[in-house]
């Protein structure tokens, strides 16, 4: 075994005390600021460690390092908020939030949006990271954005069919669930593992103050462009849609819809790919249970509240009119809202369009519903309304 290998395993997770001291030692900061974080995370630890999560030492390496980055992101904004104490001065107006089941478009549109040069986004290495975005001319020379870059890198070379599937680097806009975390709250780990407790603590939660720190952190990043709307995409969110509502008023939704028997097939290829060898009991069927399960409670969950809702909020957009016209789909977008789709924007939207169709980022997926033990008659019974 190479040691490039042997770093990567570990023969257990550790205890939730023991990765908060690792992530201090690595930060070098010990003030988190509040015990939000702490319930959540320590149940996932704990979680982790069970005999029903059956890590594998690779697994095991893998989910300590999940928890890990979020007790660094944790100490790290806690800290960047001390030092940029008037980020809680900067506004946020109307932010457009795309949201809809996982594998219906949400990467692809939120992309296109993204490319509005009046329009910002959390860049994947500012969702691990937060911090004022620095000018783009300098991210080359800041040492935590090259080590980012060089782990996509080798991602890359390792997992050739995860980047067909998702494909990111440390520039990419990306999903904002790593803030969310830092309040011990996203179902992104429903999605990497068996964690029946944390799955059962999280049911029950109010997500109010995960969108609080939010809010706040994405103040902190946007401190040096408060002239530019936040374009932020994440499925998790229709999980928690009042509470994205209360802490953002005057949010812009856009949500996107396909047949959910493609969505649970895809989501759990995702899933599947994501964590190849991480556990013994973390397989095809689990997965196709819990994926299920999640993500019908979670399209529920929406729709029951979006109807509290000024319907002028919401966007509806379907998976075959954004594959077939997306510039048309974004200028509808953007006509439903109010928003100007300048000619500079147009122009930058689709150069994206044209950068998605083609090279490297292009799709190539293959899923089948019935690796994971599920039927059609089974999802669209979890779907129905």
């Amino acid at each position: 075994m190479s040691d490039n290998v042997m770093t990567r395993e570990r023969p257990d997770v550790g205890s939730y005390d023991d990765i908060v001291a690792a992530a201090q030692r690595t930060t070098g900061l010990t003030d988190f600021g509040s015990d939000l974080h702490e319930e959540g995370l320590r149940i996932l630890a704990d979680d982790l460690a069970s005999p029903e999560a059956g890590l594998t030492p690779r697994g095991n390496y893998f989910h300590r390092s999940e928890v890990k980055s979020a007790l660094v992101g944790v100490l790290l904004t806690h800290a960047a908020f001390q030092r940029f104490p008037e980020h809680a001065d900067v506004a946020i107006d109307r932010p457009i939030f795309v949201m809809g089941l996982p594998r219906t478009g949400t990467t692809a549109l939120h992309r296109l949006l993204h490319a509005d040069p009046m329009a910002q986004g959390l860049e994947m290495w500012l969702t691990q990271y937060p911090q004022p975005r620095p000018p783009r001319e300098t991210w080359e020379d800041d040492p935590i954005f090259q080590a980012m870059q060089q782990g996509f890198a080798a991602h890359h070379v390792a997992s050739p069919d995860f980047m067909g599937i998702h494909y990111m680097d440390a520039t990419t806009v990306e999903e904002c669930w790593r803030l969310l975390r830092q309040t011990g709250k996203s179902n992104s780990y429903e999605s990497l593992a068996q964690v029946p407790r944390y799955t059962e603590w999280l049911q029950r939660q109010d997500w109010t103050d995960a969108y609080a720190r939010h809010r706040q952190n994405l103040q902190l990043v946007g401190l040096n462009d408060p002239e530019k709307r936040w374009v932020l995409k994440n499925p998790s969110h229709m999980t928690a849609l009042d509470a994205l509502m209360a802490v953002y008023p005057d949010a812009l939704v856009v949500h996107t819809h396909r047949d959910p028997v493609v969505c649970i097939a895809s989501s759990c290829s995702l899933s599947a790919e994501t964590t190849v060898g991480h556990s013994t009991t973390y397989d095809a069927a689990t997965i196709g249970r819990t994926q299920l399960d999640l993500w019908s409670r979670s399209y529920h969950a929406y729709h029951d509240a979006r109807p509290a809702y000024d319907d002028a909020q919401f966007a509806d957009v379907a998976f075959a009119d954004l594959v077939r016209d997306p510039i048309g789909t974004v200028r509808g977008i953007y006509d439903h809202f109010g928003l100007d789709l300048t000619p500079e924007a147009l122009a930058a939207v689709e150069a994206i369009d044209r950068e998605q169709k083609q090279g490297g980022k292009a799709p190539s997926h293959r899923y089948d519903l019935a690796d994971y033990d599920l039927t059609e008659d089974d999802v669209r019974r979890a779907f129905d309304r």
